[in-house]
C-alpha cells in the first residue's frame, strides 16, 4: 500500500527506578491514572505538533512517524481479518509498502487497504481517549509495544531504523523522564497523530487531481468495491477530521 504518503508517577518513586519497582508498584503504574497537564502545556504541545506538520521542510522528516503509522495500520489489519502479513518496507521519500498474502478480494482486503489512511487519525482518536482518562503511561507503553511488534516485519534498513529510533525515543521517555515531560511528549505524539492524519489525505487528493498516484489505496479500494476513488477519499477525510476534532476536544478537556 502506498503512502506519500508523561507519566505522573503515583507516590513519591522515582520515575527513573523502574528496574527497583515491585511488580506491584510497575503494575499500578502502567494501569494507575495520572493527573492531566495543566492547559497551556496541552495547548503549548498542540502548537509544536502543528509546527511539525504545516511547514514543508519539517514535514518531509516529521511524515515517517505518519508513515510508520500508516503501514502499521495496513498490517495490523491484515493480521485480525486472517491474512498472513509478508513484511512491511518504510521509504526515505515518506512512501511505503505493506504485502500480504490472501484472497485477493472480498472484505478483509477491503478493510486492509482502507485502514492506511485512516490508521494515524484513528490512532490518534485513541491516544487522547487514553490521555483524557489519565492513562499517560498505559499510552507511552502501548506505543512501545506496538512499534516494538512491527519492528518484528520490517524488510529493509531505512525501515528498521526508522522504527528502532521512534520507539527507543518513546522507550526512554517512558522509562527515565519526569512526570512533566511524559505528559508533554504524550500529549503532543497525540496531537501530531490527529494533525498529521489530515494532511496525507489532502496530498494524495491533489495528486490524484493532477493525474499522479494511478495505484494509491483509494484507486485500489476502488477496484475492489467498485466504489470511485472520490467516495474512499471523502471517507479518508471524514476520518481524520472527525478524529481530529473529536481527539481535540478530549484532549481540551471541552
Amino acid at each position: 500500500m502506498d503512502n506519500h504518503h508523561s507519566a505522573y508517577l503515583l507516590g513519591s518513586a522515582s520515575p527513573g527506578l523502574l528496574g527497583s519497582a515491585s511488580p506491584g508498584e510497575l503494575w499500578d503504574r502502567l494501569f494507575g491514572t495520572q493527573p492531566a497537564p495543566e492547559q497551556w502545556l496541552t495547548i503549548a504541545t498542540c502548537a509544536l505538533a502543528l509546527a511539525a506538520v504545516l511547514p514543508r521542510p519539517l514535514w518531509r522528516l516529521s511524515r515517517n512517524a505518519v508513515t510508520i503509522a500508516h503501514e502499521g495500520g495496513h498490517g495490523l489489519i491484515a493480521l485480525l481479518t486472517g491474512r498472513r502479513l509478508e513484511g512491511i518496507r518504510l521509504h526515505s521519500d515518506t512512501s511505503g509498502l505493506t504485502v500480504s498474502r490472501g484472497r485477493p478480494t472480498g472484505l478483509g482486503m477491503v478493510l486492509t487497504a482502507a485502514a492506511g489512511y485512516t490508521a494515524p487519525s484513528l490512532l490518534g482518536l485513541g491516544g487522547a481517549w487514553l490521555l483524557a482518562a489519565g492513562h499517560i503511561t498505559l499510552l507511552l507503553w502501548l506505543a512501545t509495544a506496538l512499534l516494538l511488534a512491527m519492528l518484528v516485519m520490517i524488510r529493509n534498513a531505512y525501515g528498521a531504523l526508522t522504527v528502532i529510533l521512534t520507539g527507543a525515543v518513546f522507550l526512554l521517555i517512558s522509562w527515565l523522564a519526569g512526570p512533566g515531560v511524559q505528559a508533554g511528549f504524550a500529549y503532543a505524539a497525540v496531537w501530531f497523530l490527529l494533525l498529521g492524519g489530515v494532511r496525507p489525505v489532502f496530498e494524495l487528493q491533489a495528486k490524484r487531481r493532477h493525474g499522479g498516484a494511478p495505484d494509491s489505496d483509494a484507486d485500489q479500494l476502488s477496484r475492489l468495491t467498485h466504489v470511485p476513488p472520490a467516495m474512499w477519499l471523502f471517507l479518508f477525510h471524514a476520518v481524520s477530521i472527525c478524529s481530529l476534532i473529536g481527539g481535540g476536544r478530549w484532549l481540551l478537556d471541552l
